[in-house]
């Protein structure tokens, strides 16, 4: 049964980090009036009916408004500004789910894959749904798998992962593809036909897979089955996929691993003669989306190779025994069939560092028995902290490659590869799409490339020769984030530089030194023979815009900024904020370059020997210091830590090779207050008897924040004059400045400015 609904207008909103996930939001109240919860299914009805999940959307938007991404609009037959009835309807399993796509994708995800990309999700029956995995809103329970399914999509997929489009050719539930008894959800379909639709919720137990292909039923021993349901399975073996001369950046790892391949499989008399044998065991580490798999593919076919691939989350998700058996089979057919290569990727799911299981211990003695036998076994990850170090034996994985983060340069090259079939326009500058995007892999690189290309079609729609232009690209870059980051708390790269910031000449050139040479000039640092900064403490007092400082520095370097509050790192378990802090820096590393901002460092990294907590703090200050300035380098990641209190912060923080440099922050004078003033009235219409350099003037005590307060509170103030109000006043700056007082305490800023001065 379906509850009561409403008839909202469709609003397209295209959140980079839930577009194309099924995920539809409302104001709180009209979910309330509705009696749903985040999680919740919908019915949607348009021109067509369709299915979605509820999330809440922030208490500012409109009540009237349903906020939905261009594939559920495309899926209910609507443009924005359409009329959707949303209906509550009750959740139905999925038993069966078949779906069509590109023949490359078909190739090359498996049905385990594709489950849990759709885990999660509403389907219905003639939809278009996209491979990104729900990971808005997922249950406690599959959470590791769905980010395990974003990971591994990206390696084995490669390029076109994140906007692939499948069909649903059917959805059934525990009732049939009718939904006819009430176990289905069922709606009418406008359209040829008026057929009925079933619209069920995608589930571990839920059958998937592809039409005319394998079908994966639940965790249970007949796991994998034909689409009739009898044979066994084969081994999966993806598409060769890319050549080598597509993927740049990797061509050292890739001659590498043919020397490898090519001496094990077709020169071991060589080696025979020369009294010795070759371990084909190889871990290949590298961020995610990197081009590892393909990599390995290309690989294989430049030496007559054929590869079987297994990926690893979707033996893990198994029970032990099917696992087993799925192992064992894989081996077999590889041992019985050289030369073949046995990819397993993200093997961490299968070998973990922490909790190791009984099929981690199967897994170890195939590959032991593979690697002995003279078999390639190569395995890939982008957590290599989180493998079991005993793969790492000398009769297991005992080679090591490594693929790199690409720098401008690279990501120039790739760029022109992935851009060599598109037609572009002569505004199109690659080396400042380039620039603009630190942190990206090749399969962000190729997803932005494509998203240019919908701007662009969307845009030239009647055109005989559309073309794809800059501003395709910038539009692009708002939406496409780099994979290294997904699970980062990340400041987005605003509109705002140094320029922007008001006055400050000796701060801004401090900060410029310390921070933006060693991300631009590190080949200056290393011709001159020394290393460039670690880390700057800025510190001053609170509201003088310190937070505003690094975003303009990461606008104007173009970096990747992750943003940490101090107590966010911080956990009652052992061991867990060490941990928090190692994946911190990794993701940095990964990113680079990185801006890591520690905000509020103080509570972080207390002095040491004072606190109360049982020890957590002195353990996080000592790994900060290991990851600062430990025997691992950290290469163009840049830490900035802020804090109103730097005497609290521990003093082996501040010594040279960490965060070496303080930057004092002063509370801006008269001139600075004048700046401030008109960079927060940009956009508000004064009157021009308003004199803001006089107001300045008057205004000591205030702080960045205050000023801009100020403004803000004087065109309050002409609203509450008058709603059709279209000008700001010097009457109505004089009724905000009576309500706006200065925060600024005058002891404490000179405390902080006889502390800068003994610095």
């Amino acid at each position: 049964m379906t509850g009561p609904d409403l008839t909202l207008t469709a609003n397209l909103r295209p959140a980079a980090l839930e577009a194309r996930r099924g995920i539809v939001r409302l104001h709180p109240e009209v979910l309330t009036a509705l009696g749903l919860h985040p999680g919740d299914p919908v019915q949607l009805t348009g021109r067509r009916t369709t299915a979605g999940i509820v999330a809440r959307a922030e208490p500012t938007t409109s009540r009237a408004l349903l906020y939905a991404d261009d594939l559920i609009l495309g899926n209910l037959g609507v443009r924005d500004g359409s009329q959707v009835t949303v209906t509550p309807i009750p959740v139905v399993a999925a038993r069966r789910v078949i779906l069509t796509g590109p023949a490359e994708i078909t190739a090359a995800v498996s049905p385990e894959m594709l489950r849990l990309a759709l885990l999660g999700k509403m389907v219905t029956t003639g939809d278009d749904v996209s491979l990104l995995p729900q990971d808005v809103l997922p249950e406690a329970a599959v959470r590791t798998l769905v980010e395990a399914a974003r990971r591994s999509l990206a390696n084995t997929v490669g390029y076109a992962w994140t906007s692939t489009l499948l069909t649903v050719t059917s959805a059934e539930s525990a009732a049939g593809p009718g939904g006819a008894t009430g176990n289905g959800v069922a709606g009418p379909r406008t359209g040829p036909g008026s057929e009925q639709t079933v619209s069920v919720l995608v589930t571990m137990d839920t059958m998937v897979g592809w039409q005319d292909g394998h079908l994966t039923h639940g965790t249970g021993p007949a796991e994998v089955r034909t689409a009739t349901g009898a044979g066994s399975p084969a081994v999966p073996e993806p598409d060769p996929g890319p050549g080598l001369d597509e993927l740049p950046g990797l061509r050292a790892q890739a001659e590498e691993l043919t020397e490898l391949l090519d001496l094990g499989f077709h020169h071991r008399e060589v080696l025979g003669r020369l009294g010795t044998t070759v371990s084909l065991g190889i871990l290949i580490t590298g961020p995610a989306g990197s081009g590892k798999s393909a990599m390995v593919q290309a690989v294989a076919s430049s030496v007559g190779a054929r590869v079987a691939a297994l990926w690893a989350p979707e033996l893990a998700a198994l029970t032990n025994d099917s696992a087993a058996r799925r192992l064992r089979e894989t081996v077999r057919s590889v041992r019985d069939s050289p030369p073949t290569v046995l990819l397993v990727s993200d093997v961490e799911a299968l070998a973990p560092r922490d909790v190791p299981g009984p099929i981690g211990t199967v897994f170890r003695q195939l590959l032991t028995e593979a690697v002995r036998t003279g078999t390639a076994v190569i395995c890939t990850t982008s957590r290599p902290e989180s493998v079991d170090p005993s793969l790492r034996a000398p009769d297991l994985l005992s080679l090591e490659i490594a693929v790199p983060l690409p720098d401008a340069a690279l990501r120039r090259e790739q760029l022109t590869v992935l851009t060599r079939g598109m037609p572009l326009a002569e505004d199109v500058r690659l080396d400042e799409v380039a620039a603009r995007t630190p942190g990206f892999v090749a399969a962000d690189l190729a997803a932005l490339a494509r998203e240019a290309g919908v701007r662009a079609a969307l845009r030239q729609k009647a055109a005989t020769a559309p073309t794809v232009a800059m501003a395709d690209f910038s539009a692009a870059l708002e939406v496409v984030r780099p994979t290294s980051m997904a699970e980062s708390s990340m400041l987005e790269l605003a509109d705002v530089t140094l320029d922007d910031v008001g006055d400050m000449v000796e701060v801004k050139e401090m900060l410029t030194e310390s921070v933006l040479w060693p991300l631009n000039y590190p080949d200056t640092f290393a011709r001159l023979g020394v290393q460039p900064p670690r880390g700057v403490l800025l510190y001053g007092p609170p509201g003088c815009g310190k937070t505003f400082l690094v975003t303009a520095l990461a606008g104007t370097g173009r970096a990747n900024v992750l943003s940490v509050k101090g107590a966010e790192l911080l956990s009652k378990w052992v061991g867990e904020s060490e941990r928090a802090v190692r994946e911190l820096f990794r993701r940095a590393r990964d990113a680079a370059p990185t801006l890591v901002f520690l905000d509020e460092v103080d509570a972080l990294a207390p002095i040491r020997g004072q606190a109360t907590d049982g020890g957590t703090t002195d353990r996080v200050v000592a790994a900060l210091l290991t990851e600062l300035d430990g025997v691992e380098p950290l290469r163009n990641v840049v830490v900035i830590g802020a804090t109103n209190r730097p005497d609290l912060v521990d003093p082996a923080l501040l010594r040279p090779g960490r965060l070496e440099r303080g930057v004092y922050v002063p509370p801006p004078d008269a001139a600075a207050r004048a700046e401030i003033l008109r960079a927060a009235s940009r956009s508000v219409p004064l009157d021009a008897e308003v004199d803001l350099a006089a107001l300045a003037e008057e205004l000591d005590g205030f702080s960045a924040a205050d000023c801009a307060a100020l403004v803000r509170e004087a065109a309050l103030a002409a609203m509450r004059e008058s709603l059709e109000a279209t000008t700001v006043s010097a009457a109505h700056v004089a009724t905000a400045r009576g309500r706006v007082r200065p925060s600024l305490d005058p002891s404490q800023v000179a405390w902080l400015a006889a502390y800068a001065a003994q610095r």
